[in-house]
């Protein structure tokens, strides 16, 4: 249905549950009660996976370093529902072999008991012996599963070998498997679209904002054309991230609920650090004890990130501060490698919806997720506070085992093993992936660099867009003939999109990967109109939009 009628039905028959907030928590949690068929309603103000979610340093992981606090159910949970990710995602999430560079063997050995009598506040640098022991845990973990390969220690010779450009101060160099998330609002999105396959009970709308509430009436606004409406829910899921606290206030409710922290990235492209880390993670401490990260990101390299604390989450942006921080640090492993301003092609940042607390670091503040219950009148309230992108599949099965009971119903499903979108079916090896592509070539008469490219963005969804393509005339986009009019009609249709923003950083990666242009904003702005019959001020609008976020969120201009 489209949105028209989407609302419509919901002032029909209300659901019985309003998820606020559609992050990857209230996505799965929205995912999960439709499979168990809960009548529900997932809302977002903004787009799908547009805040903290959007933010993410686009890897699956169990989070090693949390082990010193003591953290082991966290880190055992993450790094089980990575392997998860992996198997049920494999178009989108993928094994990624990372390696710590170690500069010390003995650092960081107190670190553990000091923390856990509150004596330290600032790490010192974790030796080999700590990063041994802590692998060994991890890979403990997680060995039934057998989704990535143990880990490894090279010592220094071995180490500078495999990667030349490694600082050769270097002692020894662990290496061992998380996993690299392609796209974090694709993955989101999927589960959106798996969910409201289920039926007409679950329904989402983007754009859509809470306004308040009257009783256990909640009044609900939407964004594009500023209506006004009502629904009458018998339970409300507050997954509002680090606005959880602003959404309560909405709902009448006091709360403290959360202590974010701010995390910036920049994205390079810089052709030296990629043949550096070729297909790896470098993932290690700077002399500060802060934990950063290089990651490849197709042909480009994320570089993050920063762990700040911020009062209100709608002012997270990236300072310069922090990019200064991000290039000088890059001399800690590759002091031979030079990086200069002119190289970023993208910069982005989020706010960690932390719980509250008085820890007078950032970094020892748990990313552990749980729920905290207020009532209005008889209705239910619950905030997911917390929680790890890795483990939100974890946290949403948490969520809706309790919404099932307040509801009186049984589970019937589970998504432990399920399928995500174009995960499902997906080729198990080479041999499979031919043949597949075959099959799709043959079928769609697209050519074969075409079919591929479309299941680079789609996995097992590209015979669906495919078909969609060749169902009326389609032409490239003249200014990145690697799309077509017809896909970005499929994606406008199919995939909730209202504004140029949403395709330009959120259904493609164009933003991210620095391959936007003026001419490819205006074309694209041209193609989405078409599709939803904008005039040509709309476009100009979109256009203006588009361009003010890129520029002040992320740091994208055109002459």
């Amino acid at each position: 249905m489209d949105r028209n009628e989407t609302i419509t039905s919901i002032k029909d028959s209300s659901p019985d549950v309003l998820i606020v907030g559609a992050g990857i928590n209230g996505v799965g949690t929205f995912r999960d009660l439709a499979l168990n068929g809960v009548s529900v309603l997932l809302v977002d103000r903004s787009d799908y996976c547009s805040g903290a979610s959007a933010a993410s340093s686009h890897m699956a992981h169990g989070g090693i370093r949390y082990l010193e606090n003591g953290e082991f159910r966290l880190v055992r949970e993450a790094v089980q529902e990575r392997n998860r990710m992996i198997h049920n995602a494999p178009h989108l999430v993928r094994p990624l072999p990372t390696a710590i560079p170690i500069f010390k063997i003995f650092s960081g050995l107190l670190n553990a008991p000091l923390k856990f009598l509150g004596w330290l506040e600032k790490p010192s640098e974790r030796g080999a012996l700590v990063i041994k022991i802590g692998l060994i845990f991890y890979d403990a973990f997680t060995r039934a599963q057998k989704t990535v390969p143990p880990h490894r220690f090279m010592g220094r010779k071995k180490a500078l070998a495999e990667f030349p450009g490694l600082n050769p101060e270097v002692r020894f160099v662990a290496t061992y498997y998380d996993g690299s998330i392609l796209s974090p609002e694709r993955l989101t999105l999927e589960l959106v679209l798996e969910a409201e396959a289920e039926g007409s009970h679950a329904r989402s709308l983007n754009y859509c904002s809470l306004q308040g509430v009257v009783g256990c009436t909640v009044d609900l606004k939407d964004e594009i054309t500023g209506e006004v409406f009502s629904i009458s829910p018998r339970l409300i899921i507050n997954a509002a991230g680090p606005w959880i606290d602003l959404a309560n206030q909405r709902l009448g409710i006091a709360s403290h609920y959360i202590g974010g922290t701010k995390g910036s990235h920049l994205v390079l492209h810089h052709d030296g650090l990629i043949q550096a880390i070729g297909d790896h993670e470098i993932f290690f401490e700077n002399k500060d004890g802060r934990i950063v990260l290089v990651f490849p990101l197709g042909d480009r390299v994320l570089i993050g990130t920063s762990d700040l604390p911020i009062q209100d989450p709608d002012e997270a942006h990236c300072t310069q501060q922090e990019i200064d921080y991000f290039l000088g640090m890059l001399a800690r492993v590759f002091p031979d490698i030079k990086v200069d301003p002119s190289q970023i092609i993208f910069r982005f940042s989020g706010v960690r919806p932390l719980a509250y607390t008085l820890a007078k670091n950032a970094g020892q503040i748990t990313r552990d997720h749980h729920i905290q219950q207020d009532l209005l009148d008889e209705m239910p309230v619950l905030s997911l506070v917390g929680g790890k992108w890795t483990s939100y599949r974890a946290f949403s099965e948490q969520v809706t085992d309790q919404t099932l009971a307040f509801l009186g119903l049984k589970r019937k499903s589970a998504t432990t093993d399920l399928p995500i979108g174009g995960g499902r079916d997906y080729p198990s090896d080479q041999g499979a992936k031919t043949k597949l592509l075959n099959e799709l070539e043959s079928s769609s008469g697209l050519s074969r660099k075409r079919v591929e490219i479309l299941f680079r963005r789609y996995g097992t969804r590209a015979s669906e867009v495919s078909a969609f393509m060749q169902a009326g005339d389609d032409a490239p986009i003249a200014a990145w003939p690697n799309f077509t009019y017809r896909e970005i009609q499929y994606m406008v249709q199919r995939e909730k999109i209202l504004h140029l923003d949403d395709l330009l950083l959120r259904r493609t990666l164009l933003a991210y990967l620095g391959e936007l242009s003026l001419p490819l904003i205006e074309e694209m702005a041209v193609a989405i109109g078409f599709a939803l019959n904008w005039d040509k001020p709309r476009i100009r609008f979109e256009i203006s939009r588009a361009r003010t976020i890129l520029a002040e969120k992320h740091g994208v201009t055109f002459d």
